[in-house]
């Protein structure tokens, strides 16, 4: 049976390949004219890494633990620019959306993926319930639609590690903990009883209500309009959806914090191999997990980022629909 848009889950994922030479040339051209337009330490703490675009392959196994854990999803939406996988088999259930049809052309190119982001619900025939996921954000066990979206609303997972709690953006701090301060001084100033709690929001999928991010662009249009106007992740514009999004939704009512036994693997990390030896051990139990391309500027031939392909390919053997046979 087909569902109609208000049954349905969709899926919603960014996906670049930063080893495309025309990409990659595009992504130069805009870096010069960027710095001739910009403060020179306008840059996010790794704002442009080599890593922040780096393919991995994990689309491809992405779409394998989606197929294998949630196969009641429903259509899914591919959002790049101007690129496909050269391995993707056209799908009635998959649709490419290029930035040129979801952003004005007057800010394009864009390597940011919190702009990118900010567009996500005004994705044409997108239903109201969906899920947004990086492709290195994984389901881990069998979905439950309804613990994702529940009679408290949608389900959050919080850090349990504190963030500082600042009162000004830091130019060199991370993205998601800008992005909490400026939630905070959204907020406060137009809910007097919020109370910021200092912790960022888990690596993981995100529920998301159409129509809630319709009615936030209409409170909030001035970040809308900040976030929009960036080319590269900047620390003076933090994004909005991994941490304002969230924290409304939870004030509001719209939301609820959930515990979950998730794993985070970093890339990069002295332990990586223990990371991933608890992969290994809890794949089919663990709700969902993240692989971060934590490795930066490092060569993509490094034995560390070969270690995500190996992983996967051990967890995930079998080809999706979405895969071309050959």
């Amino acid at each position: 049976m087909v569902q109609s848009s208000a049954e349905r889950i969709d899926i919603v994922y960014l996906w670049v390949n930063g080893a495309d030479p025309v990409w990659r040339h595009k992504r130069q051209q805009a870096l010069a004219h960027w710095e001739t337009q910009q403060q020179t330490d306008d840059l996010a703490r790794y704002g442009n890494v080599a890593g922040r675009y780096r393919d991995n392959g994990e689309l491809r196994f992405n779409l394998r633990a989606l197929e294998k854990f949630y196969p009641n999803h429903g259509h899914i939406y591919l959002v790049t620019d101007a690129q496909v996988p050269h391995w993707l088999q056209p799908n009635d259930n998959l649709t490419l959306v290029d930035h040129r049809d979801l952003m004005p052309a007057a800010a394009l190119p864009v390597f940011d993926s919190g702009h990118i982001e900010s567009y996500l619900h005004h994705i044409p025939g997108l239903a109201e319930r969906f899920i947004y996921l990086n492709d290195d954000v994984f389901f881990g066990a069998t979905v439950n639609p309804d613990q994702w979206f529940g009679a408290d609303g949608v389900a959050l997972f919080a850090d349990t590690a504190r963030v500082p709690d600042y009162d000004t953006l830091q130019t060199n701090e991370t993205a998601l903990v800008n992005a909490s301060v400026l939630s905070k001084h959204w907020l406060s100033q137009r809910y007097p009883k919020y109370r910021h709690a200092p912790r960022i929001f888990a690596h993981a999928p995100r529920p998301m209500f159409k129509s809630l991010l319709h009615e936030l662009e209409l409170a909030a249009p001035e970040l809308f309009q900040q976030v929009r106007k960036t080319v590269f992740r900047s620390w003076r514009v933090p994004p909005i959806m991994p941490d304002l999004v969230p924290r409304w939704m939870l004030h509001t009512g719209r939301a609820a914090v959930q515990t979950q036994q998730a794993l985070y693997i970093s890339s990069g990390a002295p332990d990586a191999e223990r990371q991933f030896q608890d992969l290994m051990a809890g794949f089919g139990r663990i709700p969902f997990f993240c692989i971060n391309d934590t490795s930066d500027d490092t060569a993509d031939d490094a034995p560390q980022l070969q270690n995500i392909a190996d992983a996967l390919g051990k967890l995930l053997p079998n080809p999706s629909s979405f895969e071309r046979v050959d």
